[in-house]
């Protein structure tokens, strides 16, 4: 078990990490999601020994390791850049740390090929790093990380520099390479939908802080605060001032929407109300749908989905719609909100209500 105990890093006096409890059990994989500067990596340094935090401490299975260099934990780092090296064939790379531990000719040769297997590379063995893809060279940099049986694997973005394809390979691997390990997986990444794909657990950062942690569905669904809400958004995540009056939530001269039934309990006055793109649509799908006039902005056409931006009584929303959708700009167009998932915070942007899953 990984414990971070008010964790800090203080750079020039300012806080890159914000002092941070957090707890990962062994065997679990767990996803740091947030924006470029987040704090991801700053926040996994401290996890490997890499930094030393200004303040609080780091244990490992019950041991403070908060003074102890990486090089004497049993800790596996994978970058966004390929670290192999370039001289070795893909087989002496994988067994490059088990060489280093002493480890007999029989358990290296076992360990190598069990660990290509699972990442498909048994046919590239013979082969130097530099003669295979991209995508090839990521998974020989994860074998060699694998092998070293460590207690802790951090992966800052490992998947970045890959191109769309390879990126959707991976990720539906390494989940499953994640389960065969009783390992603590720690992965770094800038994109929810990675998150979502992963599963595990989600940890949503934002300027050095963790707004919260949890299951990564849970987090997706019911976040804790607005901040995490957005951040655990993409496309980004749409929402309206408004003002709840009884069964109808208001907007200035809008004709309202009425309130649904998991948020009914909340007090009348001022709230935000946020809902993600693909909860609006151009057809009633369920009798809890809000029927709503907007104008289009613009179109953006991605092949299978369409982005379409709106205008509602002055607030820019954007909806994530199936299928090619070219519509002209200024056009006027009823959508429908389900609002079945909406999302309600109050003035200090925390959650006032749960969405319904």
């Amino acid at each position: 078990m990984l414990e971070l105990r008010k964790a800090a890093k203080m750079v020039a006096g300012e806080y890159h990490i914000h002092p941070t409890d957090l707890t990962l059990a062994r065997g679990s994989l767990n996803v740091l999601l947030g924006p470029t500067l987040a704090g991801k990596t700053s926040l996994m340094r401290l996890m490997a020994g890499l930094d030393r935090p200004t303040s609080g401490s780091v244990h490992f299975d019950g041991q403070d390791v908060t003074g102890l260099a990486v090089q004497k934990r049993n800790v596996a780092m994978v970058y966004q850049q390929f670290i192999n090296y370039p001289s070795l064939t893909v087989y002496e790379n994988i067994a490059s740390p088990l060489r280093i531990a002493g480890k007999d000719a029989a358990t290296i040769d076992r360990e190598v090929r069990k660990a290509a297997e699972l990442l498909r590379l048994s046919p590239y063995l013979d082969r130097t790093p530099l003669s295979l893809s991209g995508g090839q060279q990521q998974r020989t940099a994860l074998a060699r990380a694998l092998v070293k049986n460590a207690s802790l694997v951090l992966m800052d973005e490992p998947l970045a520099n890959l191109d769309y394809k390879l990126r959707e390979e991976l990720r539906e691997e390494l989940p499953k390479v994640f389960a065969q390990s009783g390992a603590i997986f720690v992965y770094a990444t800038t994109e929810p939908s990675e998150a979502l794909l992963l599963g595990g657990n989600t940890a949503t950062l934002s300027e050095g802080r963790i707004t919260q942690f949890g299951p990564t569905i849970s987090v997706y669904r019911r976040p804790a605060d607005l901040v995490t809400a957005r951040t655990f958004a993409d496309p980004p995540l749409n929402f309206i001032e408004m003002v709840k009056s009884g069964d109808a939530f208001q907007h200035r001269n809008t004709e309202g929407l009425p309130v649904p039934a998991h948020l009914r309990a909340i007090e009348n006055g001022p709230v935000t109300v946020a809902f993600h793109p693909h909860h609006l649509g151009f057809s009633q799908q369920t009798p809890e749908a809000a029927k709503l006039n907007a104008r289009v902005q613009i179109s953006e056409i991605t092949g299978s989905e369409s982005f379409v931006h709106l205008e509602y009584d002055g607030v820019k929303w954007v909806m994530l719609a199936p299928g090619i959708h070219d519509i002209d700009p200024d056009t006027g167009i009823d959508v429908f909100l389900d609002t079945r998932h909406l999302m309600a915070f109050g003035s200090d942007g925390r959650a006032i209500a749960a969405a319904a899953a």
